[in-house]
C-alpha cells in the first residue's frame, strides 16, 4: 500500500508540474537566432516552459503581428517597432526594454577585411546587405556606406537578403565576396571587421510583451528571464552589449 501511495503521489506531482508548464510564441529578429535557441533551452530547464521561436527580419515580423500572427513577444532588432507596437495597440504599455545592443560587422570568406574601409573602396564583385527597409542591420549597413561616402559607388554591386541570416548565406555560399552581418553571427571566424559605431545609428534591440501574451504566465516569465543575470551573460557572450 505504501508503494502504491508513493507512486500515486509522484504521478500527481508530475501531472501538476505539466499543468503549470506552458509555451510562448516569440517573434525573433534573425540576427538573434543562435542566442534565442540557447536561451530557449535554458528557459525550459529553469521553468519548464517552451519557447516557440519564429525568426525573420524585424519589419516582416512586425507586419505579421499587425496582420494577426499569434506572437506573444517580439524581440526586435531595433527600438522602433516595439515602441510602435505599443502605440498601435499591439504591445503592453510599459513592457518595452532593450535586451541587447548589436554590432555590425563586415565579413568575407574570400577576402581579407582587416581594414574594412580599404576593402570596400577596392575591387570586389558583390556586397551583401539585409533589406534596409525590413532589417535594422541592413539600415545600418546603408548608413555606414553613406558615412564612408561610397554608397553611390557601391550601390550597383549590392545583393539584398530578406534578412540578416540570408545575407550571411550569400557570403558563405560565395554569391557575394563581402557582407554586412551581425557580429554575433561570425563570432570566432576569420576575416571580420567590426564597423565603428560612429558610422551608423546604435542598433538597440528592444523587446515588447504583446497583448496576445499578457495573460500567459510563460510569456511574462520569459520577459523576466530575459532580464536575468543568466540570460544577460549568454547575450554578452554572443557579442552583444547590454545596458
Amino acid at each position: 500500500m505504501k508503494r502504491v501511495f508513493l507512486g500515486t503521489l509522484l504521478a500527481g506531482l508530475l501531472a501538476s508540474s505539466a499543468a503549470y508548464a506552458d509555451s510562448v510564441d516569440v517573434a525573433v529578429a534573425a540576427n538573434f537566432t543562435k542566442v534565442a535557441e540557447e536561451l530557449a533551452v535554458r528557459f525550459k530547464t529553469e521553468t519548464g516552459h517552451d519557447l516557440v521561436l519564429s525568426f525573420g527580419a524585424t519589419g516582416q515580423l512586425y507586419t505579421q503581428i499587425t496582420q494577426g500572427a499569434p506572437f506573444e513577444i517580439l524581440l526586435a532588432a531595433d527600438d522602433e517597432r516595439p515602441t510602435r507596437a505599443v502605440k498601435d495597440g499591439f504591445g503592453v504599455d510599459g513592457s518595452v526594454f532593450t535586451y541587447a545592443i548589436g554590432t555590425l560587422a563586415l565579413y568575407s570568406t574570400s577576402l581579407v577585411v582587416g581594414d574594412g574601409e580599404a576593402v570596400l573602396k577596392g575591387p570586389f564583385d558583390k556586397l551583401a546587405i539585409a533589406d534596409p527597409e525590413a532589417a535594422p542591420y541592413g539600415k545600418a549597413a546603408v548608413q555606414t556606406l553613406k558615412a564612408m561616402g561610397i554608397y553611390d559607388m557601391v550601390a550597383p554591386r549590392l545583393v539584398t537578403g530578406e534578412n540578416i541570416s540570408q545575407t550571411l548565406q550569400f557570403v558563405e555560399s560565395g554569391n557575394a565576396e563581402l557582407g554586412f552581418v551581425a557580429v554575433s553571427q561570425v563570432m570566432g571566424k576569420d576575416s571580420v571587421w567590426l564597423v565603428p559605431s560612429g558610422f551608423h545609428e546604435p542598433i538597440r534591440q528592444d523587446a515588447v510583451l504583446l497583448k496576445t501574451g499578457q495573460a500567459n504566465p510563460a510569456a511574462t516569465a520569459f520577459i523576466d528571464f530575459l532580464k536575468s543575470d543568466k540570460a544577460v551573460a549568454v547575450i554578452k557572450a554572443a557579442g552583444y552589449a547590454v545596458d
